[in-house]
C-alpha cells in the first residue's frame, strides 16, 4: 500500500466515523485484517486515526474558524473527512511538509469530491496555515 493509498483509506476511515457517529480506533482492525499494509502505512493510518479520534472536537473548531460562513453541518462529509485529515497531518504529524498535506487533499478532494472541492479545501487550508502562523508571509 502507498502512502497516497493509505491516505485514501484514512479520509475513507474519518468519513465512516462520521457518518455514524462512532469516533473508535478499534474500526481500524476490520481494515487492517482485509488488506495488505506494511508496518510503515500501518503506523501512519493508526496514528493519523487515533490523532483524530483524540483531537476531533479542536480540528472541527479550526475547520469552522477558518471555513468562514460554513457550518461543519453544511459542508459535505467526503469534504470534511479531507480537511479532517490534512490538518491531524499539519498539526499532529511533523514528518509530512504541510504543502503535502495540502496538495494531497486537494488531489483526494479531485478524486472523491465535487468539482468546487478542490479550491474550497485548498482555501480553508492556506488560510490556516497563513494565520496560525505555519507559513510566514514572504
Amino acid at each position: 500500500m502507498t502512502r497516497k493509498a493509505a491516505r485514501e483509506l484514512c479520509m475513507k476511515l474519518l468519513f465512516e466515523m462520521h457518518i455514524n457517529q462512532q469516533y473508535d480506533i478499534n474500526i481500524l482492525n476490520n481494515y487492517f485484517e482485509d488488506e495488505e499494509v506494511e508496518s510503515l502505512q500501518r503506523e501512519y493510518i493508526y496514528n493519523i486515526i487515533k490523532n483524530s479520534i483524540n483531537h476531533i472536537k479542536e480540528i472541527n473548531l479550526l475547520i469552522e474558524k477558518y471555513a468562514i460562513g460554513w457550518t461543519l453541518d453544511r459542508i459535505a462529509n467526503v469534504d470534511l473527512a479531507i480537511l479532517q485529515l490534512a490538518l491531524v497531518e499539519i498539526l499532529y504529524n511533523e514528518e509530512i511538509p504541510y504543502n503535502v498535506s495540502i496538495n494531497e487533499a486537494v488531489e483526494i478532494a479531485k478524486k472523491y469530491s465535487g468539482d468546487n472541492s478542490p479550491s474550497f479545501i485548498n482555501g480553508i487550508l492556506g488560510k490556516f496555515i497563513k494565520k496560525e502562523g505555519i507559513k510566514k508571509d514572504d
